[in-house]
């Protein structure tokens, strides 16, 4: 999913990808959950926080980036059908690593010891949670990728991104009771239930409802096709003045539509619903459009070269959050004078955040930038290397 590499490249997508993955580490990893600034928190359900703009971003990205690398199957230089097989091998390999992910470390630390090993470790497959954030990426990368090599013209994917929205839309209202958009009745829960079980859900809502789905996976794929859309409109300005208008009056098209549809369908990041899609692809156009005249333009890149480096191995470092959470979090831990149990990462926020910010959100967010810099600088160390790991 790495962005463009010839003279034309545009270093904003991979600034902007790195931002983003810089924010999802961030918001996944604070200090402590019972304090966090307001902003850095998801909306309950409905409406729509900076923190919920974060994943929508990223998708986006994706499909924008997809605009330069699908071009040598739609132009000829490679067959159509290579352009598949890439797709999907990708698509299948970010879900297994999601997958692995959510199953590290892969056996139960606390065993029952009244079961045997065997039946512990059923126990613990019984209860995995099968989607997530890489899994969602999988779905909707494979459903966009297949729709913009099959469709190949810009005037068939607006008019197929459209549908696509709508059926979102149509399935979730018709089927999904007499309150289609409550936690208890969407269609998403139920369709989930019905493929999974309740087992397998995320339970962070208070029941099992997964966010990353599979319903979502449609919607999400109108956020990866409006990424798409707008890489043809950035390929196709030969200025790249004229692809920041394009993609200013865009995004502001995007925001006042999905206004207007909130009337009838409300933002929910949850969901994913169309209003959101619209929503958090208006801004995500306003920001690139920000990016590629700050960066491409005015050439003001060595300003985020960190976010630069992020960006050409997004995945890669957020996988690599997410182990460090695991291990160093959870995994490696010790008992403390006073009979309780800490970890380092633990150790570092109370012994080295709290004592210079606070037991409070300050201290908390201060902890999420120190994490954030860890892969920051792992990353920079892998451009200096010029090595870019590809998921």
């Amino acid at each position: 999913m790495a962005s463009v590499t010839s003279k034309n490249r545009y270093v904003a997508l991979d600034v902007l990808r790195g931002m983003t993955i810089a924010g999802m580490i961030l918001v996944n990893n604070p200090g402590t959950w019972s304090k966090i600034y307001p902003p850095l928190r998801h909306a309950a359900w409905f409406g729509c926080t900076p923190t919920d703009l974060v994943f929508p971003f990223f998708l986006f990205i994706v499909g924008t980036a997809m605009a330069f690398s699908f071009s040598k199957y739609l132009d000829g230089t490679l067959s159509m059908g290579s352009g598949y097989v890439k797709l999907y091998k990708r698509a299948l390999l970010i879900f297994l690593v999601g997958l692995l992910l959510n199953a590290f470390p892969f056996f139960l630390t606390k065993p029952d010891p009244g079961l045997t090993f065997w039946e512990n470790l059923g126990s613990y497959y019984s209860h995995l949670r099968i989607f997530g954030v890489l899994q969602r990426i999988a779905m909707a990368y494979a459903l966009g990728g297949t729709l913009a090599l099959w469709l190949k013209k810009p005037r068939r994917i607006i008019w197929v991104f459209g549908l696509v929205l709508l059926l979102h839309w149509g399935l979730l209202y018709f089927f999904g009771g007499d309150d289609p958009y409550s936690r208890e009745t969407n269609f998403a829960r139920v369709m989930d239930l019905f493929l999974v079980g309740p087992d397998h859900l995320y339970r962070g809502y208070g029941l099992p409802f997964d966010p990353e789905g599979v319903l979502g996976m449609l919607s999400g794929a109108g956020t990866v096709l409006m990424g798409y859309l707008a890489g043809i409109c950035i390929r196709r300005n030969t200025q790249k003045i004229e692809a920041v208008s394009s993609l200013y009056t865009w995004g502001l098209v995007s925001l006042g539509a999905a206004m207007i549809w909130s009337i009838w369908l409300p933002i929910s990041k949850p969901l994913w619903t169309a209003s959101y899609v619209l929503y958090a692809g208006g801004w995500t156009l306003l920001l690139l459009a920000f990016f590629v005249y700050l960066i491409d333009i005015k050439q003001k890149e060595k300003w985020f070269m960190p976010f630069k480096a992020l960006g050409l191995n997004p995945l890669f470092a957020f996988v690599m959050s997410g182990l460090f959470a695991k291990v160093f979090g959870r995994l490696i831990h010790w008992q403390t004078a006073s009979g309780g149990t800490a970890t380092p990462l633990g150790w570092l926020y109370h012994n080295v955040c709290v004592p210079v910010f606070g037991d409070n959100p300050a201290g908390s967010l201060a902890y999420a930038i120190l994490y954030v810099a860890v892969f920051t600088f792992m990353a920079i160390a892998l451009y200096k290397r010029k090595i870019i790991i590809k998921i």
